[in-house]
C-alpha cells in the first residue's frame, strides 16, 4: 500500500504548477475533500440586461447560469474575474467593483465531486463596443451567451440564490 507521504509526492510531480489549473482527476479529488472558492460575475448593460452563459453538464444540469470560474492557487481574485471575462465572455476586460456583491456557500448533496462551494457575486460591466461573439454556437449548446432583460425561467438552480441580483436594475 502507498503512503500518504509518496501519494502526494506522486501528486506534486504529476501537478507542478497548480496555479495553472489541475488535470481533471486532481481537480475533483480537491473538490471531494475541500470547498471550491468560485467568482461569479453579474455582467449588466443598462439596455441589453444580463448577460447570461447557456450551461450544460453532469454537475449543474441545463440551463441559463452567471458566468464564473474556480479561483487557482495564489491567483488573485481580480485576476480570475478577468479570465472568466475573457475566456467565457470573449471580453478583453471587464470593469467590476471588487466588493463582493453577494457571498453564498454551495452544498449539494449527495453530489460527490464539485459539491462544495463558496461563490462571490461581483458586478461587471463590458466596454461600450462589446458584442456578443457565439461562433457557430446554436442556443442551448453550452457557452451560448445573451442578453437578459428578466431572468429566464430555466436559470440554473445552482443560481437560483442570485435571481434577485439579476432582476434588479443596478446601475
Amino acid at each position: 500500500m502507498i503512503s500518504t507521504i509518496e501519494a502526494i509526492s506522486s501528486l506534486d510531480q504529476a501537478v507542478p504548477t497548480p496555479n495553472h489549473g489541475l488535470p481533471d482527476e486532481v481537480f475533483y479529488y480537491i473538490s471531494r475533500t475541500t470547498p471550491l472558492i468560485n467568482v461569479d460575475l453579474l455582467v449588466r448593460d443598462p439596455q441589453r440586461g444580463v448577460l447570461l452563459s447557456w450551461r450544460d453538464d453532469p454537475f449543474c444540469g441545463a440551463g441559463w447560469h452567471v458566468p464564473g470560474g474556480v479561483i487557482r492557487y495564489k491567483e488573485k481574485i481580480e485576476t480570475r474575474i478577468q479570465q472568466v471575462a475573457c475566456n467565457e465572455l470573449g471580453a478583453g476586460s471587464v470593469v467590476c467593483d471588487l466588493i463582493p456583491q453577494a457571498v453564498n456557500e454551495i452544498i449539494v448533496d449527495p453530489k460527490r465531486d464539485r459539491a462544495h462551494f463558496i461563490s462571490m457575486l461581483y458586478y461587471c460591466k463590458v466596454g461600450v463596443g462589446y458584442q456578443i461573439d457565439n461562433g457557430k454556437l446554436a442556443p442551448n449548446e453550452p457557452g451560448y451567451l445573451m442578453w437578459h432583460l428578466h431572468c429566464p425561467d430555466d436559470l440554473l438552480s445552482w443560481h437560483e440564490m442570485y435571481r434577485p441580483y439579476i432582476e434588479h436594475k443596478k446601475e
